[in-house]
């Protein structure tokens, strides 16, 4: 079967381009794409992609915001932007929003492919630098502890298992965020992070970077 994909791309050149490329692609399909947040956001729903592919600057409501809507819509939904932006506060705030996956618009055709794939495995593929760029950012959080190490594949990309990265965070270092973020509730964390956590943790993100 193939992966049902979504795009969500102002460029009408970039996006209809896009479009082309999974069509004529073995194991993938477009079933839709939208110029902007408003008309993706009415229209998923009842589309029910697999993943979408999301650019983050678009006009009215950015893609960030986009893909925190739609997965309080469609929790379940993998969301992978595609974006010519690879600064430390897009990435975080995209993962932090619920997206999985981190790719930018140079990436070569094979390479968004096999990331799509990820993603709809369950994965979160991401380019070298926004990997870095994540694990520095997540890792000013987390005072004291061994940096997360970064794994490195032969096609250049990345990647680090998500129950990987969450069982490092126990009870006591969320006692200490909430500790120091008192604002927060412990609602708005895992009561624990150990071998069945799973997806983006845009749970924990979220409310460590409120």
């Amino acid at each position: 079967m193939p992966i049902n994909v979504s795009i969500v791309e102002d460029s009408d050149k970039f996006r209809e381009t896009l479009a082309r490329v999974l069509n004529r692609s073995e194991g993938f399909r477009c079933i839709s794409h939208y110029p902007n947040a408003e008309d993706a956001l009415k229209a998923l729903p009842n589309d029910k992609p697999e993943v979408v592919l999301m650019d983050i600057n678009l006009p009215g409501m950015n893609g960030v915001e986009c893909v925190r809507q739609l997965k309080q819509l469609m929790p379940t939904l993998q969301v992978m932007m595609l974006t010519v932006y690879e600064d430390t506060e897009n990435i975080f705030n995209a993962l932090a929003a619920g997206a999985t996956g981190y790719m930018l618009k140079r990436t070569s055709r094979d390479e968004l492919l096999d990331a799509i794939r990820e993603v709809h495995r369950g994965g979160s593929p991401m380019t070298t630098t926004s990997r870095a760029k994540w694990c520095s950012r997540f890792n000013a959080l987390r005072p004291r502890r061994r940096p997360l190490k970064i794994y490195r594949r032969a096609n250049r990309k990345c990647s680090i298992a998500w129950p990987r990265v969450f069982s490092t965070i126990n009870r006591r270092e969320i006692e200490h965020q909430l500790r120091n973020r008192p604002h927060l509730h412990p609602a708005h964390l895992r009561e624990t992070a150990g071998p069945h956590a799973h997806g983006s943790g845009g749970e924990i993100f979220a409310a460590l970077n409120q």
